[in-house]
């Protein structure tokens, strides 16, 4: 594994249930992520096709529907030319191998033990949120290989992704993506619902992270009747229900102000401090320093990879020392 994709040990904080103590939890090998072009809509099937491909008539006039100087048959369509694309270039460069898109992720390799707390920077553009995607099972890579818990999770079917995101995954993002009908405790028991617990466990399991989140007296209040802390606080009860082996936090604090922020940032540390592994995408100087680990995209690459409060890291490819045990 190379410079700055190499793993730097920030510690790891407990045992979790199934996995090797200290154990990789996530590793990935060349991981590339291309954002292909989308087809004109010519050159797609269906509606579109019929509406954008219907060659010109004599006699048109703007506000003409497509067939009506036709007698109202399907109007004529003028295929592209074999192996090109309708805008010029090949089809195998609009549609395959990953070539003719927008290279946001190159070459990824890293590691991610259990228990570490993790921060992810870069700058708008960067990468770091397609790369939160992968890790969390939200998109596939072009290329390269990831493996969650040791396996190979690189291209499984739909449903085998939803059962790892559901019990393997726990989800915070910026926007909280609370019900608006649903009351907190409604909306933490949500990711239970497919689980095998019945309601009674789901309800109890959810009373308790509510309590932990210091919502026991909010239980019953719906999204838009509590603050934006409050609702982040729910977000982060229902990532927990299932027990996760890893949090993936976009930007959780991005809508909050200091002090509410502050407070979010202790409720990861306590979730951290019990084993879980958290991996928290943030544009905050601040917020990055409390993490175990910060590592940098630029670029759609991996720039650095260092501890807070150290000079130990990665910088640019170039491995600048070796953390202290336990770090």
């Amino acid at each position: 594994m190379s410079g700055a994709g190499r793993h730097m040990n920030a510690g790891s904080a407990g045992d979790l249930a199934g996995d090797l103590a200290g154990g990789p939890v996530i590793e990935l090998a060349g991981l590339r992520k291309v954002f292909r072009q989308v087809l004109a809509p010519e050159a797609r099937p269906g509606l579109l096709a019929r509406l954008f491909r219907r060659e010109s008539q004599p006699g048109d006039q703007p506000g003409d529907k497509p067939g009506d100087k036709s007698g109202g048959q399907a109007p004529a369509f003028s295929a592209p030319a074999a192996g090109a694309s309708p805008h010029g270039a090949s089809a195998q460069d609009v549609a395959g191998n990953g070539e003719g898109g927008v290279e946001v992720l190159s070459g990824i390799d890293l590691t991610i033990r259990q228990g570490e707390f993790v921060a992810l920077q870069g700058t708008s553009g960067s990468g770091k949120s397609t790369l939160l995607h992968l890790l969390g099972l939200l998109d596939s890579p072009t290329s390269g290989t990831y493996r969650l818990l040791g396996r190979d999770v690189s291209h499984l079917p739909d449903d085998e992704l939803s059962a790892l995101r559901n019990t393997v995954l726990g989800f915070v993002f910026q926007s909280f993506y609370l019900v608006p009908y649903a009351t907190a405790l409604e909306n933490v028991m949500l990711p239970g619902m497919y689980s095998e617990l019945s309601q009674g466990e789901l309800r109890s399991r959810a009373l308790e992270l509510l309590g932990k989140v210091g919502l026991a007296d909010r239980v019953n209040f719906k999204p838009a009747n509590l603050s934006g802390g409050q609702q982040q606080r729910v977000a982060m009860a229902r990532a927990l229900l299932n027990r996760p082996k890893v949090i993936l936090a976009d930007e959780p604090t991005g809508q909050l102000d200091s002090a509410t922020s502050a407070e979010i940032m202790r409720l990861f540390a306590q979730v951290n401090a019990s084993g879980t592994t958290i991996v928290l995408v943030t544009h905050d100087e601040n917020v990055a320093a409390q993490a175990g680990r910060i590592i940098k995209i630029a670029d759609g690459r991996l720039v650095s990879d260092e501890v807070p409060g150290t000079r130990v890291g990665t910088q640019a490819g170039t491995q600048t020392g070796t953390p202290p045990a336990g770090a």
